[in-house]
């Protein structure tokens, strides 16, 4: 399977869910290093596009995202990655990055 880096100047969206109770956790970005040091050393890695560097999810908090399953979508480029997250994924302590609810549609 070929990634296409392509479409969005190298980097593929990468939507993080948890492995357990399929709760969406984050989205981030990576490109082609960001995706071969996650699958090297398991540990969820991104490419931060404000720093313009590589950062693994946890290595200042410890709150680690463990790789377990990557899916990708029918264009090849967008990654599914379901992860066990040691601790809570969101820099502000919560359990997902998407907690706030803007609209409610009933």
């Amino acid at each position: 399977m070929k990634l296409d880096f392509e479409k969005m100047d190298g980097l593929l969206p990468a939507i993080i869910q948890d492995i357990n109770s399929e709760q969406v956790l984050m989205l981030g970005f990576m490109n082609k290093e960001a995706w071969e040091k996650t699958l090297e050393t398991g540990k969820v890695t991104f490419f931060s596009r404000t720093r313009n560097k590589l950062w693994t999810k946890g290595e200042s908090s410890g709150h680690f995202l463990i790789l377990k399953e990557v899916f990708v979508d029918c264009d090849n480029d967008t990654l599914l990655i379901k992860a066990e997250p040691i601790g809570p994924t969101c820099h502000t302590g919560n359990i997902t990055c998407f907690s706030t609810n803007i609209k409610t549609i009933k």
